[in-house]
């Protein structure tokens, strides 16, 4: 079996990231193993921005860093605390895409994250993050669906 040195861990930092970060400790106490901690914030890297006046957006962004760096911060220390070495990211850009970019940049063996469980229209409209992950990932992904 090959063994895992980095747990890449995908959070938007929503209740149904929270199982998902337990299991990424576990997994990471029992292999020994580091975390990689992304949150990308995908609403930025939409078309539609270029409707807003570039001066309100750069605003906006570095607000929107504060919080985001804030936040973070605060979920490590919750969920992570002094239990394992962990290393955060915050980036910008498509979800799926940049945490497949993260994988291979990080070396990273292993992606751990949770999923909404919508089925149905609101999957199709809203689509799953998780699941475009898993169909195109090179390393094995864990998801792990919050409790409804």
């Amino acid at each position: 079996m090959k063994s895992i040195r980095k747990i890449l861990y995908a959070t938007d930092f929503s209740e149904s990231s929270e199982p998902a970060c337990a299991y990424a400790l576990t997994l990471a106490q029992l292999a020994g193993a580091g975390i990689h901690v992304l949150h990308v914030i995908g609403e930025l890297a939409d078309n539609r921005r270029s409707r807003i006046p570039p001066e309100a957006f750069e605003l906006f962004e570095k607000e929107l860093e504060i919080h985001v760096v804030k936040e973070m911060k605060e979920f490590c220390k919750r969920h992570l605390g002094d239990q394992v070495a962990y290393t955060t990211e915050i980036a910008i850009g498509t979800p799926f895409q940049v945490i497949l970019d993260r994988v291979a940049k990080t070396g990273s063996d292993l992606i751990v994250m949770g999923t909404h469980g919508r089925t149905g229209i609101e999957h199709i409209l809203v689509g799953s993050t998780a699941e475009r992950v898993m169909r195109r990932s090179t390393v094995p992904v864990l998801t792990v669906r919050a409790p409804s």
